[in-house]
């Protein structure tokens, strides 16, 4: 699917996008234990920007923030009262590859996202992360998620989604420390829930 169908699928989504807290909440799982202080934090797949607000509690130098949709980068620029130093930058493209140069960055994220991208994106992080840099996403439970219709067309075959926690940190292949866990929200109408994966590059 090339990626002018993609960019299309998600501008459709973009308006009621943040009415979703979840997305929120899952970004700041992510960032949560990450160490402050780095240089340059990635944001694949940003979406409406959460992961890469939520960043910029780790006192960063500089986040690039991207994704396909223009209409998702839209969303989150709309926000950019959030980053009244404007440490982020938002670019509009494929988030694999990410536009960042080999071994540059001390941290990757990737909220909400991973099921779109597919396995190959573990090779990319791993191409981007300093060595000792931290990667930070979150994936669906495969006993919960069921894509079906159109919606399935956009996910990856070449992942197979976890059903537990180790399944889950196995998944960070070829990085050290992996570790997950399962985050929870309870909204008051419905629970939900992924794992959340911390690990560090070799």
């Amino acid at each position: 699917m090339d990626h002018d169908t993609r960019a299309a699928f998600f501008d459709g989504t973009a308006e009621h996008y943040d009415e979703d807290t979840f997305h929120r909440a899952v970004a700041d799982a992510l960032v949560e234990p990450l160490p402050t202080g780095p240089d340059l934090v990635l944001d694949v797949a940003t979406g409406t920007g959460w992961a890469a607000y939520a960043a910029l509690r780790l006192k960063p130098a500089r986040v690039l923030a991207v994704d396909l949709s223009p209409a998702m980068i839209a969303r989150a620029e709309a926000k950019a009262d959030l980053d009244p130093e404007r440490r982020i930058t938002w670019r509009v493209g494929p988030a694999v590859p990410m536009p960042a140069e080999d071994h540059s960055a001390d941290v990757v994220l990737c909220a909400s996202s991973l099921h779109f991208l597919g396995a190959v994106a573990f090779a990319d992080w791993l191409r981007v992360l300093k060595p000792g840099g931290r990667l930070a996403f979150s994936v669906v439970s495969g006993t919960r998620f069921k894509p079906s219709g159109p919606f399935a067309e956009f996910v990856p075959k070449d992942l197979t989604f976890p059903t537990d926690e180790a399944e889950a940190a196995a998944l960070a292949h070829g990085f050290a420390d992996a570790s997950a866990r399962t985050f929870t929200l309870n909204d008051g109408e419905r629970v939900r829930s992924v794992f959340v994966v911390h690990a560090t590059a070799p």
